[in-house]
């Protein structure tokens, strides 16, 4: 029992190793999201301060604040600083991903796998990077596809529901039996397994839009071929 155990982790490794090795790019849009967040809370912060205290300023002429004045300035621009602590936009979870409109369906699910990042197993890092470069490059191709076309409805069902599934599901096992075998599989690799399994589909819907985008224009590249012969031939 102790060498089918041993033998399950010994593949369980070497299937975390090679993935790891397989995804070597590392997408920084995680990190940009979170900088333009912070941006986006100091501005606004700073903004509101500068207002409390123009604000203040004008009616300093108007009329001595006095020591209550002061104390409602003060309160203010303590309120101001709050601002900086309260994100800009709302928390990305599974239940939003299935309300998300399909445009903004790859971006709302980065910035969901990047709130997971740490949840999940080292292994599992570069795999979510790897997505992350696929979400981005798939983006403007869903920006042009009818929600209710079947690839949209499929790209829906993999990124709303099947991707958020697994890494709820693996975050459902407690952390100690995360690395044991279970029903023959160790968690651990399952995991980094699926996060594979889904990287590859996005590659394959990316490449499957994008060949219908060159078969309209090749067919748009032949009409304008045979207008161009109609056009030479009524010439001669």
């Amino acid at each position: 029992m102790a060498s089918d155990s041993d033998d399950i982790l010994a593949r369980a490794n070497e299937i975390m190793v090679r993935t790891s090795e397989r995804y070597r790019s590392v997408s920084a849009r995680g990190r940009a999201h979170k900088r333009q967040d912070l941006m986006s809370r100091l501005k606004r912060m700073v903004v509101s301060a500068a207002l409390v205290i123009v604000g203040a300023a004008v009616f300093g002429f108007i009329q001595p604040l006095g020591t209550t004045g002061l104390l409602i300035v003060m309160g203010l621009l303590f309120a101001c600083l709050i601002f900086a602590f309260l994100p800009t936009t709302p928390t990305v979870t599974p239940a939003r991903l299935n309300e998300t409109d399909l445009k903004a369906l790859p971006l709302k699910t980065e910035i969901w796998l990047e709130s997971q990042r740490k949840a999940l197993p080292a292994p599992a890092v570069p795999i979510l990077d790897a997505i992350g470069n696929r979400l981005e490059t798939l983006a403007p191709q869903l920006a042009r596809l009818n929600p209710q076309e079947p690839a949209a409805l499929e790209v829906r069902r993999l990124l709303s529901d099947h991707l958020p599934e697994l890494v709820t599901g693996y975050q459902s096992i407690p952390a100690p039996l995360r690395s044991q075998p279970r029903n023959g599989r160790v968690p651990d690799a399952q995991l980094v397994e699926g996060l594979s399994v889904i990287e590859q589909e996005i590659a394959t819907m990316t490449q499957q839009l994008a060949s219908g985008d060159l078969d309209k224009l090749a067919a748009h590249n032949r009409y304008l071929e045979l207008k161009y012969q109609e056009a030479k031939e009524l010439g001669e």
